[in-house]
């Protein structure tokens, strides 16, 4: 019987059912034998009280099942992908190490990318970032936009233009020098673990849209307004990229009188949707992916696995 662990993946768009997949399949391996641990790659689910706005699984619900790379930002503190990268792989290394398989889950594809593929990130430069921060606040994000699709237009396309952050990150990294932003899934990607097995989850767009939409107004019936009113105390307003997520961006402007709080629902309602669409076209482009509907158990999937196996086209995982 082989011993070599698996790195497992779970990945789709954000509301079809990644967190509840997981505990399945955790469960499922734990029935053949084999403990499992879940590793977050949601940037959002890496921070502390934002819990209601990014569907955070709570801890009552995680059925024992130990976590990790959850709840270890603080609202003030800047999500990095190239930070990330290296703390998920020494978590992915010690679950292993302790003899347990690891389960990375998460609809942040830059992230999941990072972690599952032999990725390389460009260096920083503090004071060219400073200065296109300052740039970006006096006279727009459009400027940086449109001199971003000058110098860099495959780099431009890839990028939300309403997401500063990335965009003044893409041109820190153009003028600094590189032939290229980098961040992005490589044109021929190579693993980074050898046992990677990529499992997505899928349903049909109205089905998704559907949900989307229900998921939002239930945030607000939860009281993501008064999540944010305690974040708000903690600094979130002084983060650079926590007060600008999808729901909590939305909420902000509307404690601070900007937006009623229909508008903010449906706000929220139609970026969730824009978000959901770019997640799916970047997991699509993922060779070697099983995708199958978010309703199908964990059984199947390993069952699909060791099929696979019989029949000499995939890798013996319950061997």
């Amino acid at each position: 019987m082989t011993t070599e662990p698996t790195l497992w993946v779970i990945v789709g768009a954000t509301g079809t059912g990644k967190s509840e997949t997981s505990l399945a399949l955790a469960a499922e391996l734990a029935q053949r034998g084999r403990r499992a641990e879940i590793i977050n790659a949601d940037a959002m689910q890496l921070y502390r009280g934002m819990d209601i706005g990014t569907a955070k699984l709570p801890e009552g619900e995680r059925r024992g099942i130990p976590h990790h790379l959850f709840d270890v930002l603080d609202v003030t503190e800047e999500a990095a992908v190239a930070a990330y990268q290296p703390e998920a792989r020494t978590a992915i290394a010690d679950v292993q190490a302790r003899g347990a398989e690891a389960i990375l889950v998460g609809g942040s594809g830059l992230y999941v990318s990072s972690v599952i593929y032999d990725f390389q990130f460009p260096p920083r430069d503090p004071a060219r970032r400073a200065a296109l921060e300052a740039e970006a606040a006096a006279k727009g994000i459009g400027v940086l936009v449109t001199r971003l699709r000058a110098r860099d237009p495959d780099t431009a396309a890839r990028i939300d233009p309403a997401n500063e952050r990335r965009v003044i990150r893409a041109l820190e990294v153009i003028e600094s020098g590189s032939a290229g932003h980098g961040a992005a899934l490589p044109d021929r990607p190579v693993l980074w673990h050898p046992r990677t097995r990529i499992l997505g989850l899928r349903m049909p767009r109205e089905d998704l849209v559907a949900r989307l939409d229900a998921r939002v107004e239930r945030m607000w019936e939860d009281g993501l307004l008064g999540e944010v009113e305690k974040l708000r105390a903690a600094g979130i307003e002084r983060g650079m990229t926590a007060r600008r997520a999808i729901g909590y961006a939305q909420a902000l402007a509307q404690l601070a009188g900007e937006l009623s709080e229909n508008e903010a629902i449906a706000q929220t309602q139609s970026l969730t949707r824009r978000y959901a669409r770019r997640q799916v076209s970047w997991f699509r482009r993922y060779a070697g992916v099983h995708w199958f509907e978010s309703h199908d158990d964990a059984t199947r999937v390993l069952d699909l696995w060791r099929d696979d196996s019989d029949r000499g086209s995939g890798a013996a995982l319950l061997d």
